[in-house]
């Protein structure tokens, strides 16, 4: 059976909108390729979609610039023309930018200020003390920042001096170590009916009769009642 005629209109629903070009830019770049070989024509072909989305088909043989400018030559117009006077208005506005920039310096230097009224002194005098408000306020965050992490600083050593005085002083109250697990003195072993009561002392590991090669680590004292 043959096929039916299309008519020819905008296809309302977006999803078949988008599959119907899809198919036919495929199918007419695929004629393009197929010109292309046959014949050895130069072909070129540049589609936007309606989301904008570049699509392109150049033949082989040649380049976009190329067919351009032999499209330019044959109908002898200038199509560029146009885009370089609007590159040279942008830089026109650029520059005049940049030259309103550099006079904006100058002034805060110092310089340039004979024509100005005394009302654009006045502008310029609170606008620069705005900028100085700004780099005080900011200088001093972080100066307040740097105090601060100074400050936790000297807790921190502060807290390992006293860590060190408090062993230091534990030290010296128990030369030999005879506080042993948590400070207990009572390491005495006796009897209940008076009889012969024995201290162990234990001693430091850098006791010098500890290298002496003779006796033993613990030593025993017999206490008299």
């Amino acid at each position: 059976m043959a096929r039916g005629k299309i008519q020819i209109k905008l296809i309302e629903n977006s999803t078949n909108r988008q599959v119907t070009y899809s198919k036919r830019r495929n199918g007419l770049f695929k004629k393009a390729n197929e010109l292309t070989v046959l014949c050895d024509a130069r072909v070129s072909i540049i589609m936007f979609s309606t989301s904008g989305k570049l699509h392109e088909f150049i033949s082989p043989s040649t380049t976009t610039k190329q067919i351009i400018d032999q499209y330019q030559k044959a109908l002898g117009i200038d199509v560029w023309s146009t885009h370089y006077e609007k590159m040279q208005e942008q830089l026109k506005q650029l520059k005049e930018v940049n030259r309103n920039l550099r006079i904006e310096i100058r002034k805060r230097m110092g310089d340039c200020l004979n024509d100005l009224s005394i009302e654009d002194l006045q502008s310029l005098e609170q606008e620069m003390d705005s900028s100085v408000n700004l780099i005080r306020d900011r200088k001093y965050r972080i100066l307040t920042n740097q105090i601060d992490t100074s400050r936790k600083k000297v807790r921190n050593v502060e807290e390992i001096h006293k860590n060190l005085l408090h062993e230091l002083d534990a030290l010296k109250e128990d030369p030999y170590g005879l506080v042993d697990n948590g400070g207990d003195y009572n390491t005495l072993i006796g009897y209940q009916n008076g009889g012969p009561r024995i201290s162990a002392l234990r001693l430091l590991p850098n006791h010098p009769s500890l290298h002496s090669g003779r006796g033993s680590d613990l030593t025993t004292y017999p206490l008299l009642d």
